[in-house]
Parts: structure tokens; sequence; C-alpha cells
């Protein structure tokens, strides 16, 4: 089991028996579980550490306890004593995740100019109008309603008997797909025949009575069945104003999943545009949105409000990004947060759960010995321009991060993308105006005693910036593989298309290094995974 964000509230019942503790864990109420605890814990972190590993628990928390001297309202647990001995109600309250990071320079792009000598990063704890997790691998059939359970269980005890598939009633199967339906949507809205077909699979899986014999894979028509209903399912939502949906309201396509201009997911963002948290409205978060402003501009802003005020106007700015496509100057004024390295990682967290970082880094560490050996085996035209990154690699093994750099940019190259105007160079000296026709790109910034050759790929530099529509939007960055994973996480915080120049390369980056994405990949890309993994 895993913690849900902030505001999460996850009860536990505890009872004495034979020197046990009986644990009952409501999660939700479709969710309650028991365990057991062996003994009463001595101590209020004891009792923590036993719930944490019990559980599976991944955030810290605090516990609070209904004390019967208050009408068994809840209060702060301090003290094990306050348990009750026979019976204890215990309450966890999910705190948000705080990651310290070392300051480095003054910038914007690193937030180091915070209160402390620390930053502060929040792992996004999102209001309950949020997505907490990504297609599963596995889809669960959730339980359908009482009637429909029990006609079910009979038809697949007579599947069993004699395969006599079950002939389907109009009013079952509606049961079905809707239930489905609310399944699905927890996940995405928008589900792709890809993913419609698995739900299809694994409810024929669950229920073999409801296998279709005249389809190919059994469920065919499930998935079709399934493909329409996700589409009433969203005429309903959009009639009760969910935001995710709604946006959509007037833009007519047949079928609906085939219309060009839909504002919907499209590179598997797990919460695209969330509805504001229940208790709040725009006017509301606009308010803490000019207190973040405000924070930005103190000389040591603090990196726990900063988080904090990330989090909690996190659906307001989704909305803003999403809907009005404002400027990218125009979002640095509004959310300066959002162009510091810290919140570009939380901000990627929060739209894909994905930890960005983690997982780009450790694709880059995984691939890298792989890739030295393909750019070496290339001929031609893509050999030759290769040939200059092979050398530097050969003569720099000891350095991983000016190999993982030349690696970097040697990807393109075997995509066939065109990197000369992505991957930009100038002195520390060029004023900034330099790349105003620069639409997406990264910019390695050199001394002036360096020779600057289009040829040469420099990996000692000053610093490294991002250039978003023709201004740095962010700099003094470590290297250039920081770079472009930040760049990789602004793609999805800012709502921008990959650069067409570097869409293979991006793609890639998505689809193969991070996983997200369907399983079947365009022929570039699944020939390159298929060296990678040989």
């Amino acid at each position: 089991m895993t913690l849900c964000g902030m505001g999460t509230k996850v009860i536990f019942t505890l009872s004495r028996t034979m020197g046990s503790y009986k644990l009952r864990i409501i999660i939700n109420e479709g969710d309650i579980r028991k365990v057991s605890l062996d003994g009463k814990p001595e101590t209020v972190e004891e009792l923590k550490i036993k719930v944490k590993e019990k559980c599976k628990l991944q955030d810290d928390f605090n516990l609070m306890y209904e004390d019967p001297d208050f009408g068994y309202s809840l209060c702060n647990l301090d003290d094990i004593g306050d348990l009750p001995a026979t019976k204890a109600t215990v309450k966890v309250i999910s705190l948000v995740t705080l990651t310290l990071v070392p300051a480095s320079t003054t910038s914007i792009s690193d937030a180091s100019n915070v209160s402390d000598d620390t930053e502060i990063l929040s792992t996004y704890s999102s209001p309950s109008s949020t997505r907490q997790e990504q297609w599963p691998e596995f889809f669960e059939i959730p339980n359908f309603s009482v009637d429909v359970e029990f006609r079910l269980r009979q038809a697949n005890l007579q599947f069993l008997r004699d395969q006599t598939y079950l002939n389907v009633p109009r009013d079952m199967k509606h049961g079905i797909l809707e239930k489905l339906a609310e399944a699905i949507y927890k996940f995405d809205a928008y589900p792709n025949e890809e993913r419609c077909h698995s739900v299809a699979l694994a409810l024929i899986s669950k229920h073999p009575c409801l296998r279709e014999p005249g389809s190919p894979d059994g469920c065919s028509g499930w998935k079709n069945s399934l493909t329409y209903k996700m589409g009433n399912y969203r005429t309903k939502l959009r009639k009760a104003g969910c935001a995710e949906v709604a946006i959509n309201r007037g833009k007519k396509g047949a079928p609906e999943m085939a219309s060009k201009g839909l504002k919907r997911p499209k590179r598997f963002e797990v919460n695209y545009l969330p509805d504001l948290p229940e208790g709040q409205n725009e006017d509301r978060l606009e308010v803490e949105r000019k207190l973040l402003v405000e924070e930005m501009k103190k000389r040591n802003p603090s990196g726990t409000v900063i988080a904090s005020k990330m989090d909690q106007t996190f659906p307001l700015r989704r909305r803003e990004i999403v809907e009005a496509e404002p400027p990218v100057k125009t979002l640095k004024e509004r959310w300066a947060a959002l162009f510091t390295e810290r919140q570009v990682f939380s901000e990627f967290n929060r739209i894909a759960t994905t930890n960005l970082e983690n997982d780009f880094f450790g694709a880059v560490d995984r691939y890298t010995p792989r890739f030295v050996p393909i750019f070496k085996s290339k001929k031609g035209s893509v050999g030759e321009k290769l040939a200059e990154i092979v050398q530097q690699i050969d003569s720099r093994k000891p350095d991983v991060t000016a190999v993982h750099a030349l690696v970097l940019q040697g990807i393109p190259v075997l995509l066939g993308d065109d990197p000369s105007n992505f991957y930009n160079t100038s002195f520390d000296s060029d004023s900034d105006e330099a790349w105003a026709q620069v639409s997406v790109g990264l910019l390695t910034i050199i001394s002036e005693d360096e020779p600057l050759s289009p040829n040469h790929l420099h990996l000692d530099p000053v610093s490294t910036a991002i250039i978003l529509e023709g201004g740095i939007v962010m700099d003094n960055l470590q290297n250039l593989p920081q770079a472009l994973c930040l760049l990789f996480g602004l793609s999805y915080a800012l709502h921008l298309d990959y650069p067409k120049a570097m869409k293979n390369t991006f793609n890639f980056i998505q689809r193969v290094m991070l996983g997200l994405g369907e399983n079947k990949l365009p022929s570039k890309l699944q020939t390159l995974k298929n060296l990678l993994l040989s």
C-alpha cells in the first residue's frame, strides 16, 4: 500500500487480544484490511515503524488518536501511554516528503537562495482530484454490483463445467461497462485503443464466461464497447463540469477519439488538467500564487513555502498553461518558481507521477556502455558525424559526466535528427539577444580562450543554459546532461511541443529511457532499443 499525498487520511483501529494488537486499516470505504502487531509497541516511534513496515508506507507521517476523555476527538499522539489499554483508533496524517539538496550558485535556475543552506524539494502531495499512479502494468478488474457478481460467479462455474459462454443481458453489460469506465478514469480520461484492449483482456481473464467465441482474441467486442462507453462517460463528466474533459466542450468529432484539436494527454501525463481542490476556487489560489511571487522576490526565499504553495497552486497553474497557452516569458513572470531545478522535477512528478531525475540519469548510466560500440559500428555519413564523438569518448573514459554529454549529443545523429540548432555554443561575454531565433535549445557557454568551432564538442563549459522561445530561461546549470533533463521536464511543465528537429530524440527519452508510452514504438526507436538490449 502506498501513502497518498497531503490530506490523505488512513485510519488504523487497534485492539488488544492475547498479547497482540489486531490492526484494522481503513484505506477508503472500499478497501479495509486487517493485520496484526506482535504486542503493544513501547513507544510512539516504535508504533510508527511497525505501521510503516506492515503497510509498506513510503512517506513520513504523524499519528493522532481518538481520546475517549474528550468524546473521542482526535489529539496528537505524543506518548504511547495515552492509548487506551484495550482498544484504540489511530489516524495517520501524511507529511510532505522533503529531500534536502546542497545549495550552489545564486541563480533562479537552481533556487539555492533559500533561507537555510539547503533547498527543499517536495514530492507532490496532491488533492483528491488528482491521480496518484500511472496506468498499471496489469489492470485490476473491480468488483461489480452484488447481482452482477452473483450472475458472473454462476456463469463462470457453468463455463468451467461445459465451456458454455454467457449471453450477457443488456442491463448486466451496462453495469459492467459503467464500473469499468469508472475504474479506467481513475488512471486515464482518454484511454487509447491499446489500453482499452488491455482492460478487455483482463475482463475475460477474470471472468472467462464473458469471452466472445467469434472474436480472434475473445474480447474485440468488449474493447469496442469500452471505447464508446468512455466517450459517454466523458460526456457525463463534461456536463458535471469536470475540468479535464470540460475543456473540450463543444468540440465535435466522429468518433470523439479521432478528433483533432482536443486538449487531452498526448505524452501519457497522469494529471493533465486536475480539478481545483475541494473548497478552493481560482480567486483563492490566485492569492496563493501572488504570495508565491512575493516569496521568490526575497533574497533568501523559503524552500518549504515554495514547495507547499507550488503543490497547492498546481491545478490553477495547469489550467492556465493548458487552456490559455501563454508565452514562456509570461509564465516566467507569473510562475518564477517553476523555472528552478527542484520545481521542474517536482512539477514533472505532479504531472507524470515519475521521478524524472532518477529515471533519466539511471537510463543514461544503464545505456551509455552500449551506445559507445553502437557509435563505433556506424558507417557512412552517420559514422562520420559520430567519429569525433567516439574519439572524445575514448579520451575521456574517466570523466563520466563528459561521456554522458557526448552520448546524449550522439543520440540525435543515430535517430536521424538535426541537432545543429539545438546544441548551441557561445562565449560567456556574448549577449543573450544572440539566441532570439532559437525556439528550443541548450546553450554551452565557454571562456574566451577556448576555440569556438561548430565541429568541436565543448566538455568543460563555464556553464550551461536552456533557451525557450528565443530567451534564456534557466542558466548556471551544472552540465549538458542536467540541462537536457531539465529541458525535457520543462516540455511537460510548460505544455510545449517537442522541437521538430529533435522529435525522435525527445520521444526516445520519453518512450525508452523513461518508459512513458505505448509498448509499440516507431521503427527508428524500436531499432535503437533492440540494439541497446542486444
